[in-house]
């Protein structure tokens, strides 16, 4: 769990999970900016496979601490299986297991312009770095 707050309503962020460390921690890097962000929320992670905690584990976790309304967030750019049929399977057995809490399931990053923006930070931080070789390369002979 990354964040207390108030206790009744909480996000999970949620990938598919890796056996590299350094992948799962970037998901727990998002989770604590993210936590920053939404104050008066619990902010938890949960991986698909491969890593822990699952999101069972994570829903059930949230709710131990209080909660009462969990958004579970897809970190998944597109609506493919994890996100169409594992994610909302797993959100109604939690339901299940825990009448009363409102559990719902957020729409994949998809196409957001926030994406957009980095990607593009990304090209041209590549292209200046090629720049500057080239200039370094040039200013060399």
């Amino acid at each position: 769990m990354t964040s207390r707050g108030d206790g009744g309503r909480a996000v999970i962020l949620v990938d598919h999970g890796s056996r590299e460390r350094a992948a799962n921690a970037q998901l727990a890097a998002i989770a604590r900016a993210l936590a920053r962000k939404l104050r008066g929320r619990r902010v938890a992670t949960a991986h698909l496979s491969l890593a822990a905690p699952s999101l069972p584990e994570a829903i059930d976790a949230c709710v131990a601490q209080g909660a009462r309304q969990i958004v579970v967030v897809p970190y998944f750019l597109a609506p493919g299986r994890h996100v169409r049929h594992d994610l909302p399977r797993l959100a109604r057995a939690a339901r299940a297991r825990h009448p009363g809490v409102r559990i719902q399931v957020a729409a994949p990053l998809g196409v957001h312009a926030g994406l957009v923006a980095a990607v593009r930070t990304r090209v041209l931080a590549l292209r200046a770095t090629r720049v500057r070789r080239a200039s370094s390369r040039a200013g060399s002979r």
